[in-house]
């Protein structure tokens, strides 16, 4: 019996059998290298998260929306450069208002609208804050 045919036979499958674990080893080597940067890029993502939520409460609190009227933004930037509370007169300088009686009430009503919003505190009666 001549087994000659039957060695090509074999020679041919274990070729291919041989080519397909060649292309699989290069399949896994890729699957392998794309998996690291994965996992990297999820480690990134974690210290990110973790840097983040670590200095969430050194950031400022979002400022609610404003009234519409161009001395809310004002009355903030005046709180933003005090040194402590300011009084509804002293908030009225700062903008520039002359002190008569209906510019400082007006400017208290301001004020109160504000601590309303959760922006200003107000320590003492007539001494507001920016709230911390």
């Amino acid at each position: 019996m001549n087994i000659e045919p039957l060695l090509d036979a074999l020679d041919l499958q274990e070729d291919a059998a041989r080519a397909l674990a060649d292309d699989l080893r290069t399949q896994i080597d890729d699957l392998q290298t794309r998996l690291r940067e994965a996992e990297t890029h999820l480690e990134h993502l974690a210290i990110t998260r973790k840097t983040v939520t670590g200095l969430a409460d050194r950031l400022p609190a979002g400022t609610p929306n404003l009234p519409e009227h161009p001395d809310y933004p004002r009355i903030l930037a005046a709180f933003n450069h005090a040194t402590g509370p300011l009084r509804a007169k002293d908030v009225c300088e700062a903008l520039g208002h002359e002190l008569l009686p209906k510019n400082v009430e007006g400017t208290r009503a301001k004020l109160k609208r504000l601590v309303k919003l959760g922006i200003l505190t107000e320590a003492d009666t007539g001494n507001f804050a920016r709230k911390p």
